[in-house]
């Protein structure tokens, strides 16, 4: 067993995601959330709370190597979901399909079932509010394009719409919700759902108050250096964009060829396709958050219910974006049924084998991946896992997972050194390196 670690124990051993919730347990107005050299967000605060070890940052933080693991948390949330599946974990029922609903399929970046479970909650009366990402409205003022907000009406649940590959963090809403009183949902991915029910469990407050988690499948956290490496790209300054929109949609086209489009103060657009930037494949893992290779949940497996894309043919052709869902909450389990026999959704029940396939690049990553870098036994804190480590696997995977390491690594040194430079073009010309080496290694061309 660890010791009791301090916040500067998880940030310094690359463990510290950014979700805020050590900040949000502190009553020192002096300790916040904020964003590091690399553009990833991080808990600062004066060094008696910053050093000092935590019996409850050992308790809730998500990485911590002694919180409790997502199967023991699913086991007491979710006791009559009876089917499991290693992708997915405890669930009821799984789905795959969109909203029939005119506007939510089109505005959201999948097939729009997040967004209507969202208001699916709050117009049944089940919670008074939801939690979730919205963009900043001025970005130049706020410090961030995006950031956690409470919303109460169906139009503010759908400025909540469409992905966000970017850094923000919890600490703000949670003691929002410490100091007022109501029933509120929280929209997340994995390890801030993962968070979320931590709290709920050490914490009465949170536990009475948070009544429903929708999670959201995720590959890794982007760094906010993502969104000022696109606007290089695109020939803009960051001071020019006023939105950022990481998956605008083409009907015509596959959902998987993602573009990522800014909105400039002006008001004009300048867009482009991420297979067309120097750092725009996912799975090469530029800009990773550190504590990403170190997740081994993919699907949200301590959420009421979770969304993903479909990234199996021919869902992942269909350029309007289609869902799967991950059911584990009888009342969650209901609005679907409901919503299905009246027509307001498209959905096909599938099993835990077609789960898993959608997500298929993504479970290597955290699983055989994650394995793999276990045996590398080179962080400060020994980290416990759902997977053992295994230095066992072929040749060919193993460079796979020390390029896209590396790639997760350098990619923020050389964008930060290229941007204090001057030299921008030093950051691209490596990129496009880095990504022709993570190509040669995985055999593309």
């Amino acid at each position: 067993m660890n010791a009791n670690l301090s916040p500067k124990d998880i940030v310094d051993s690359g463990m510290c995601i950014g979700c805020g919730s050590c900040v949000a347990q502190s009553k020192n107005f002096k300790v916040q959330m904020g964003f590091d050299n690399f553009g990833h967000l991080k808990p600062y605060g004066p060094v008696e709370w910053y050093e000092e070890p935590s019996r409850d940052i050992m308790d809730t933080c998500p990485f911590s190597p002694e919180s409790t693991k997502e199967d023991e948390l699913a086991a007491a949330l979710f006791p009559y979901s009876a089917q499991k599946n290693i992708a997915a974990g405890l669930y009821q029922n799984a789905y795959v399909g969109y909203v029939n609903q005119p506007g939510l399929r089109a505005k959201g970046s999948s097939g729009g079932m997040t967004t209507w479970v969202a208001m699916e909650l709050l117009n049944n009366n089940l919670i008074d509010a939801v939690i979730h990402v919205v963009p900043s409205e001025k970005p130049d003022q706020d410090g961030d394009f995006f950031h956690f907000s409470i919303s109460k009406t169906e139009e503010e649940i759908l400025q909540g719409a469409k992905s966000r590959y970017y850094p923000t963090e919890l600490s703000n809403v949670l003691k929002i919700i410490r100091e007022e009183p109501g029933r509120y949902a929280i929209v997340g991915v994995p390890c801030f759902i993962k968070a979320i029910q931590l709290l709920r469990k050490h914490d009465q407050v949170f536990k009475d108050r948070i009544k429903f988690t929708l999670g959201l499948f995720c590959g890794h956290m982007k760094s906010s250096r993502l969104v000022e490496s696109f606007a290089v790209q695109m020939k803009v300054s960051l001071p020019e964009v006023a939105k950022v929109e990481f998956r605008h949609k083409f009907p015509d086209r596959a959902a998987y060829w993602y573009n990522a489009r800014l909105t400039l103060k002006d008001g004009s657009i300048v867009h482009k396709d991420w297979r067309y930037l120097n750092d725009g494949d996912w799975g090469a893992g530029f800009f990773m958050n550190s504590a990403c290779n170190f997740c081994d949940d993919v699907l949200a497996e301590t959420a009421d219910v979770s969304f993903g894309d479909a990234w199996v043919e021919p869902y992942a052709l269909d350029g309007l974006g289609t869902n799967v869902v991950v059911v584990r909450s009888n009342v969650v389990g209901l609005l679907i049924s409901k919503g299905i026999a009246s027509g307001r959704l498209s959905l096909a029940g599938v099993d835990g084998k077609f789960i898993a396939r959608t997500q298929e690049a993504g479970l290597r990553q955290r699983r055989e991946g994650l394995a793999y870098r276990l045996s590398w036994n080179n962080t400060k804190i020994k980290t416990k896992k759902r997977v053992d480590p295994n230095a066992n696997i072929p040749l060919s995977r193993k460079l796979i997972y020390i390029v896209r390491f590396h790639i997760s690594i350098w990619s923020s040194t050389i964008f930060l050194f290229s941007k204090t430079s001057n030299l921008m073009s030093f950051y691209l010309a490596w990129a496009k390196c880095a990504l022709w080496v993570y190509y040669k290694v995985r055999g593309k061309p």
